[in-house]
């Protein structure tokens, strides 16, 4: 008997990750194929640039709302109540692409969407923690997930072309997301979950979402996080823009170069489960870091021809950055106040994925270049890089991360 319920929780443990993974992979292939999307409703609705940036900054906003003002949801709920009300949401709001027709409506829809994503991804970065024996394995598990979000990155542009090309409207893609998003709903309400009723020293509640707002540790990590974010926002949202003006002998890299950013962010996300397994994660981060900011100096100081081959191959530096920083931050803290942590992180995740694309439009529109946004964009990878490298010289995190796991 003792065997056979060792053997039903190994599966509901297996179990419980896929559904992390699985989640991860279905949001992103909505989220990441705005940059592609946006074109095509610029030319069939027509709209300026700022207003067809609403199908990026609303759904983020959305996020952000839901991430500060009901992430505590996954700790006083639950994490299987928590999952399965975001995923409705996102289903919910995915599946009405199929009625709509009015750019208006789509923006609502995408608010309803964006705010599921912010409710059942708490939820699922909660579980992390749940089914993570140490702060390491926490950081293992973050990357494997956030590296099937990449593989949703590659997948969601691609459907979308094969949809245009075959003379399918773009918001099927929406339509086939809430359909995967039925079939994760059916996984997360029939599995059993680790961990179900963490003890609680704070209640969870906004009291309490408000009281971790003021810990030095969340917020160092958060900044660190916003940093990398605007970056890594400037390459999926601009990018394809500021390539335009390449005029290179290797006409194919404009064309392809988000989707290789793409694949080389998917391949770094897998391979930083084993670099992270080897070297000191502050080094590693500190490395990465500045071989980003290579990337876009270099691309800003030799002009377009260089920045097409570098800006896509920051992806692979980028691919360890945010899950390692979102999991130091998440397991900087008891497991009852995962959801809570997590939600304050992706508040400020959601603010920097709409802020950080929203000032480098503004500061292209003033200076009438692109270039001016990238600019910009290199100030905030060089800002991420100084904050990494004293963090790996410094260590500020040592001593939190080791009394958790102590």
């Amino acid at each position: 008997m003792g065997g056979s319920e060792l053997n039903d929780g190994a599966r509901d443990v297996r179990l419980t990750r896929a559904l992390i993974c699985l989640m991860f992979l279905t949001f992103a292939m909505t989220s990441d194929a705005v940059g592609g999307i946006i074109p095509v409703i610029i030319a069939e609705y027509g709209l300026s640039m700022k207003a067809a940036g609403a199908f990026h900054y609303i759904p983020m906003t959305a996020m952000a709302c839901g991430a500060l003002l009901l992430g505590f949801l996954s700790d006083r709920l639950g994490r299987k109540y928590t999952i399965v009300l975001g995923l409705a949401l996102y289903a919910l709001g995915s599946a009405l692409f199929a009625a709509g027709h009015s750019f208006g409506f789509f923006v609502v829809l995408l608010a309803i969407s964006g705010l599921g994503i912010s409710i059942f991804k708490i939820g699922g970065l909660a579980l992390v923690g749940d089914v993570s024996a140490s702060t390491l394995a926490h950081t293992r598990m973050m990357n494997t997930a956030e590296g099937f979000f990449a593989i949703g990155s590659i997948v969601g542009p691609a459907v979308m072309a094969l949809l245009l090309s075959a003379g399918w409207s773009w918001k099927w893609l929406y339509v086939l997301a809430s359909i995967i998003c039925i079939a994760l709903l059916a996984i997360a309400a029939s599995i059993r979950y680790p961990n179900p009723h963490p003890q609680h020293t704070q209640t969870p509640g906004l009291k309490n979402t408000f009281r971790l707002l003021r810990d030095p540790f969340l917020l160092g990590v958060s900044a660190l996080i916003m940093l990398y974010v605007a970056v890594e926002v400037a390459i999926y949202v601009w990018m394809p823009t500021y390539l335009s003006s390449y005029r290179g002998p290797h006409g194919w890299l404009p064309v392809y170069g988000l989707t290789l950013f793409f694949v080389l962010r998917a391949l770094g996300r897998f391979l930083a489960v084993w670099l992270l397994a080897r070297l000191s994660w502050t080094a590693v981060l500190a490395l990465c870091s500045a071989a980003i900011l290579a990337c876009f100096a270099f691309s800003i100081l030799n002009g377009v021809e260089t920045g097409a081959w570098l800006l896509p191959l920051s992806g692979l530096f980028m691919a360890t950055v945010y899950p390692t920083l979102n999991s130091k931050g998440i397991s900087g803290f008891d497991r009852a106040a995962h959801g809570t942590a997590a939600g304050i992180i992706l508040f400020f995740t959601a603010i920097a994925a709409a802020v950080g694309p929203l000032a480098m439009a503004a500061v292209s529109d003033a200076y009438a270049s692109t270039r001016a946004g990238f600019i910009l964009a290199t100030g905030f990878a060089l800002l991420l890089c100084a904050g990494l490298v004293w963090n790996w010289l410094a260590q500020p995190a040592r001593r939190r991360l080791e009394a958790v796991d102590a």
